[in-house]
């Protein structure tokens, strides 16, 4: 009978669930306990718990169920079966990728790993890579080494070893944060690429400069410098004025240009010089109008052409990027842009570098580069390297890219020889195999060591996990086809959880852990057998006995306390609605004498509600809860003990006897009570005989001659102070009362509690004691002066006249009396008038106080900076902003607060032309160190922006906020606050004296800067 149904039974079981056999698992729940409606608890038999525990629900057949039934413990499909059933793919059984796919292959070039936005720093790598001199030169050995103790540590160090792995390295891609860790580069952040070429080669030629072998110390003029000269010729006397220059790389604007050529002759035009921009003249002794023009004297053995697609735009204050079609040939004759006519200088296109992307603060980099051996061209996108077919160029879908739809245009043709291009931002003309030194190659071979090692590693693991995976292919069949639990047959329950990750090759299996499906019998709980499977015992055994784990949960484990319970809880929550019915119409009747039950009113009203929340309470009392059985339960705080809400709480005492309040609480009949403690059979129970709790009673006594003592005690102070208490006839210290020469000092705070219990004094404590130690330091001495008193400490204070301070003196304790005396004194000049304190005031706490002040004043942080503009030196008299409310929360909601985001543009010192105007800024202390008392918030203007602002932030950060918010450049920003100019914008704000409230003006004015450029182009 434990085992087996009767043959009945079992057919009513199979009719029951194949009806229920496809639906939900919510209506496979239902169907389980339908039986309840008519089986009382004490009626339930086995076949009762079977069906509960759904026993006899039909498994599902493999290719009818899309996944797993939950609902059905015998459903033994969609739990990861259909990997290991059919046929064997190796592939199946590891993620290692073949280790052959990181091998270089013949006749190919390296990558380089993207670190994250290091694309820019790639590009030009493998361009200088290409350059066969400067790489030949670069090999040259700086200092010999033991081998075993050699690691690159310089940059030209890391630099030679990164060109060794480009040359001979067996991997496919090589990483290149050995020496973008040298350089100190952000990999999360991308950097200007034209500004990274001229930075770079500027240090790698200072380093180089520092070297012996005097190969390595000109190794970059050599490559990359030429001669040129910048001529001012006067138009009076004909006098020459010649400036001689280096440079590494010609700067040629692009815009409203169609071809390369008409960039290198904008370059070299000659300018005017005349009007206000005209030239001091040596020879003449004054100024005169001249012609300037830049000359080339000499070119490089390689020749780099920044176009400028990144310009600054005035208007945003931003950079922007130009996608205009420039045309430029294969070959570059050089010659007629020298000053030497007649000479020929022809060079070879040997890089494109690509910038794809609309923006000038994103995208992404590549570079196309010809072999100088083969002359091929290829495309370098980091780890990826593309071989163009033929000898040509090929730039592919880079000039797919345009910056709106709108501005797309076609692109011109090109003639033969020629390419264009809207993308292209750099290009590198040049006008032997090379082997890598011996120390260098031991590093090499020792890297491509290491890349063999690890192959074979990956192998050999690729290996291990077939192996492992085929052995799991033949368990799984074996066992799989033994886990259905046969009719009548005996059975186990395990996870179904652990069953899917047994099948799941990737995860490792534990052992089987059926803990959690416990009850509080230490049974498996009716409510978990949707998270587990019903198997046979036969599988049972060999799985246990392979992975181990428990406890073991078979058929007897089925728990009839908890069916029992959930029984009960089921028959009772059907039966609810008749009762409260039944009960609504009993009350209305009164109960006979000496036969009634007390009932809170309160509880009477929502006994329904918690007729349903105590069956929910109690059919979780049954419920599995972490791990704990046999009737242990979560440990109950306080909190939860608040929370608890039961029958009849609402006329228990805290004492734990009968309310004294009748109010609320009333009489029911004992048919009421019987079926109400059907519901509740932990409900508090008090008869109609019952007495109130008599400590309650004394209580309520003892407060209300309290409440009546301290009426009687608030109105005779009030009357003894009534002043005091309506605010009338106050004393001042601006207009000191002619009538005494000696006012009394409290807490304001003591007043404002004094007041509030005279207003309320049965539901407020009477005050006891004045406190004035408040206002006096560790010392004993006074914290204030007159005068600070007069300037804003009064705030702290009240003043008594000294008839209420005797009055003060007997009511309450008095630790402290404090006073302030006025003493005048005749003079040849007059009277004069001085006021002491009484105790005296604490310099030095004093000073200390002040300094604390000063210093939380100069260490804020978060301060809101209110921006307004003005015009012509006067503040805008704009209307306030409809809607002003005095809430800070509402300001807040009005404008929101631009954070500090200066360092976002790297050109913020570009110029930008703006009208003239003026701004001002009004600071209001956000938050920071205790201490400074916050303002008044002003008024909001319309057209005012809020920024935040930090003590330690400095005048350049402060600038670039206001560049953000206003479009306004920094150096057409001009600061000052109280008449003083803020220039030194490598100070911080609070030690340019900006605390918190403070107003700062901001001119917008250009004509300083066009001023400043005339006078440099003079000089």
């Amino acid at each position: 009978e434990r085992f087996e149904c009767t043959f009945n039974s079992k057919k009513k079981y199979a009719n029951l669930c194949f009806s229920y056999r496809m639906a939900p698992r919510v209506q496979l729940e239902k169907a389980a306990w339908r039986w309840v409606e008519s089986v009382r608890p004490e009626d339930i038999h086995r076949e009762h718990i079977e069906i509960a525990y759904r026993i006899c629900v039909p498994p599902c057949k493999r290719g009818a169920c899309r996944r797993n039934c939950k609902g059905n413990p015998n459903c033994l499909v969609g739990i990861g079966e259909h990997a290991w059933l059919g046929e064997i793919n190796e592939n199946n059984f590891h993620n290692i990728d073949d280790p052959n796919s990181e091998r270089r292959d013949k006749n190919t070039f390296v990558g380089l790993t993207n670190l994250g936005a290091t694309c820019y720093v790639n590009t030009f790598l493998q361009v200088w890579f290409h350059n066969l001199e400067l790489r030949r030169t670069l090999y040259l050995p700086h200092t010999i080494f033991p081998f075993s103790d050699y690691e690159p540590r310089s940059i030209c160090e890391h630099l030679q070893y990164l060109f060794a792995l480009l040359q001979n390295s067996n991997r496919r891609y090589i990483d290149p944060s050995g020496l973008v860790k040298a350089l100190g580069l952000d990999t999360g952040q991308q950097q200007d690429a034209q500004e990274f070429s001229k930075l770079f080669l500027s240090l790698l030629e200072d380093t180089l400069s520092k070297q012996k072998n005097p190969n390595l110390q000109n190794v970059i003029q050599l490559q990359f410098c030429g001669q040129m000269s910048y001529v001012t010729v006067c138009n009076q006397c004909g006098r020459a004025s010649p400036l001689p220059s280096r440079y590494y790389e010609l700067e040629l604007n692009i815009q409203g240009h169609k071809n390369l050529t008409e960039c290198v002759t904008e370059f070299l035009k000659e300018e005017k010089l005349d009007g206000d921009n005209r030239y001091f003249c040596e020879s003449c002794q004054s100024k005169q109008n001249a012609t300037r023009r830049i000359k080339l004297h000499s070119l490089p053995h390689v020749l780099n052409l920044q176009l400028m697609r990144f310009v600054f735009d005035r208007q945003t204050g931003h950079k922007k990027k130009l996608n205009t079609f420039i045309s430029f040939p294969e070959q570059l004759d050089m010659g007629p842009f020298l000053e030497g006519k007649g000479i020929k200088c022809v060079y070879e296109l040997s890089a494109v570098l690509i910038h794809r992307g609309v923006s000038a603060y994103s995208g992404h980099y590549i570079a196309h580069v010809r072999d100088a051996r083969t002359s091929d061209w290829y495309k370098f996108n980091d780890e990826e390297i593309e071989k163009m077919e033929g000898k040509k160029l090929q730039l592919g879908i880079e000039e797919d890219i345009a910056e709106t739809v709108k501005s797309q245009t076609r692109k011109p043709k090109c003639s033969k020889g020629y390419h264009c291009s809207r993308n292209a931002y750099m290009l590198v003309y040049n006008g032997s195999p090379l082997s890598v030194p011996g120390f260098l190659q031991r590093l090499v071979d020792r890297d491509n060591r290491k890349f063999e090692e690890w192959c074979l590693e990956m192998a050999d693991m690729r290996k291990q996990s077939v192996d492992k995976g085929k052995a799991k292919h033949e368990e799984v069949k074996e066992l799989y086809e033994l886990l259905p639990a046969e009719d009548g047959q005996q059975y186990e329950f395990v996870p179904l959880e652990w069953l899917k990750k047994w099948l799941d090759d990737s995860t490792v299996t534990k052992e089987i852990d059926n803990g959690n499906f416990l009850c509080s019998h230490g049974k498996l709980h009716p409510d978990k057998v949707g998270e587990a499977k019903r198997i046979s015992v036969k599988a049972a055994e060999l799985l246990f006995d392979r992975y181990g784990g428990g406890p073991r949960l078979d058929g007897s484990t089925l728990c009839e306390e908890c069916v029992g319970q959930r029984c009960r809880v089921l028959r009772l929550k059907n039966q609810l609605a008749e009762d409260y019915k039944e009960v609504t119409n009993l009350v209305k009747g009164p109960p006979k004498s000496d036969e009634g039950y007390w009932v809170g009113k309160t509880s009477l009203r929502s006994w329904r509600q918690l007729a349903l929340e105590q069956l929910d309470e109690d059919e979780e009392e049954t419920k599995h809860i972490d791990g704990k059985t046999n009737g242990e339960g979560p440990e109950i705080t306080d909190e939860d003990e608040e929370e608890m809400k039961t029958f009849n709480e609402d006329i228990l005492c805290r004492h734990g006897g009968l309310s004294i309040l009748e109010s609320e609480r009333r009489l029911v009949t004992e048919e009421v009570w019987s079926k109400l403690r059907v519901y509740f059979p932990r409900a508090p129970q008090f008869t109609q005989l019952q007495e109130p709790c008599q400590q309650c009673l004394r209580l309520e006594r003892e407060g209300k001659e309290n409440e009546a003592l301290n009426r009687m005690m608030a109105s005779e102070q009030k009357s003894s102070l009534l002043n005091l208490f309506q605010e009338k006839n106050r004393p001042t210290l601006t207009k000191w009362p002619q009538e005494t020469d000696i006012l009394y000092i409290v807490p304001l705070f003591f007043v404002d509690e004094w007041r509030k219990f005279i207003r309320r004094p049965t539901k407020t404590t009477p005050v006891s004691s004045v406190g004035n130690s408040l206002l006096l330091c560790p010392h004993g001495g006074f914290m204030f002066t007159h005068d600070s008193m007069l300037m804003g400490d009064a705030q702290h204070i009240a003043l008594l006249w000294p008839g209420e301070w005797e009055v003060i003196s007997r009511h309450f304790l008095v630790d402290q009396p404090i006073s302030i005396c006025r003493i005048s004194q005749a003079t040849p000049n007059g009277s004069s008038v001085e006021y002491t304190t009484q105790p005296e005031l604490c310099r030095d706490c004093r000073e200390g106080f002040i300094f604390q002040q000063q210093r939380d004043m100069r260490e804020y942080a978060q301060a809101t900076v209110y921006v307004r503009k003005v015009i012509d030196d006067k503040r805008v008299s704009a209307a306030p902003e409809v809607n002003v409310s005095g809430s800070e929360a509402e300001d807040e909601r009005e404008e929101p607060v631009t954070k500090v985001d200066g360092e976002r543009d790297p050109d913020f010192s570009q110029v930008g032309h703006k009208p003239l105007t003026s701004v001002s800024l009004f600071i209001t202390y956000n938050g920071g160190k205790s201490g400074i008392r916050r303002s008044t918030r002003h008024r909001k203007l319309r057209g005012e922006k809020a920024l935040i602002v930090s003590a330690n932030q400095t005048l350049k950060e402060l600038k670039i906020q206001i560049m953000h918010a206003f479009s306004v450049a920094p150096f057409d920003q001009n600061l000052s606050i109280d008449g003083r100019c803020l220039t030194d914008d490598s100070a911080t704000l609070g030690s340019l004296g900006v605390i918190p409230e403070s107003v700062i003006c901001l001119k917008v004015c250009t004509t300083f800067i066009l001023d400043l450029i005339r006078n440099l182009n003079l000089k």
